[in-house]
């Protein structure tokens, strides 16, 4: 019988290896590489990653390839206690494989990224896999097996909580009505609501029926509405940075764990936001995620920006 988890995530997995440079090069010049690392990344992987150093009981599910990325995704996803049963493996499946360019000078980074078949294939997407989760995570790249997940979680009244990216694959527009919490940064909430001002896009975009709509923006903190109210502002904590790479994956994460544990939307985004810093201060996707205990000192010591 399949244990009970908190959070079932189905999308992106990805193998990150990360330069870090001085700054970013310009055309037809050589740099010299300050530092470089691989780590495990992705939207709902590192999200799963995070979930799961906060201590919930996660899952994941995922189309990858029987190639050496593939064993590394599990590998590092096993070693956060991240259940990967539900991982489908074949010829034709592939973690995104990522090559991020980190700039020290500004802390911002480029992604260049090649392969990744991650969707799983609906049909074996059923109510027998949904129904041992208290939460579904999703992410954009789940295309049509996100959305049978998602019509799946829905009449079994599961919240689903979903990271969608700006451009995101065409089914997306079918998936976004059907999530209860939506996870997006400003940019793309502005293309969906329309809004210039984040805190409009929040309540623009929870006005539907929708549990809660967060909009991120970096150094500027996040907007939050619940069922279509005004949006409420959580300032970013300050925290020196180092690397970007990864916040917004375990900022989902780690409000997808608070709300399994029965915090109340504020608490997960300051909890999220939280987490998100800690993780800056860490080069890497996966490295600087906070356990549950490092979070609440945090929030506790530390002030808003």
């Amino acid at each position: 019988m399949t244990e009970h988890l908190d959070i079932l995530g189905i999308g992106t997995a990805a193998v990150d290896d990360l330069l870090y440079v001085d700054h970013f090069p310009v055309p037809d010049s050589k740099i010299t590489i300050k530092d470089s690392i691989r780590q495990g990344g992705g939207q709902t992987a590192t999200a799963m990653a995070a979930a799961a150093r906060q201590g919930a009981r996660a899952a994941f599910c995922c189309r990858l390839g029987l190639d050496e990325l593939s064993d590394y995704t599990i590998r590092e996803l096993e070693k956060e206690g991240v259940n990967c049963s539900f991982c489908i493996r074949d010829s034709e499946g592939s973690p995104y494989h990522s090559i991020i360019i980190v700039d020290l000078s500004t802390t911002t980074r480029t992604i260049l990224h090649s392969g990744g078949n991650v969707a799983p294939p609906a049909d074996l997407i059923t109510p027998e896999l949904i129904k041992h989760a208290k939460i579904l995570f999703l992410d954009d790249n789940t295309r049509m097996a996100g959305i049978k997940a998602a019509q799946i979680a829905r009449s079994m009244r599961i919240p689903i909580v979903a990271d969608i990216e700006v451009d995101p694959p065409s089914e997306a527009k079918d998936l976004i009505p059907l999530v209860d919490h939506l996870i997006i940064n400003a940019e793309l909430g502005q293309i969906l609501s329309g809004e210039n001002q984040c805190d409009k896009m929040a309540t623009s975009l929870c006005s539907e029926g929708r549990t809660c709509c967060v909009v991120t923006a970096g150094k500027l903190g996040c907007w939050f509405s619940q069922n279509g109210q005004e949006a409420q502002h959580i300032p970013a904590f300050e925290v020196n940075v180092i690397d970007t790479t990864g916040c917004g994956d375990v900022f989902h994460g780690a409000y997808t764990a608070a709300i399994a544990r029965g915090h109340d939307i504020r608490q997960a985004v300051v909890i999220a936001s939280a987490s998100a810093a800690l993780k800056a201060a860490k080069p890497g996707g996966r490295l600087g995620i906070p356990s549950l205990v490092e979070v609440e000192d945090f929030i506790r010591h530390v002030s808003y920006s």
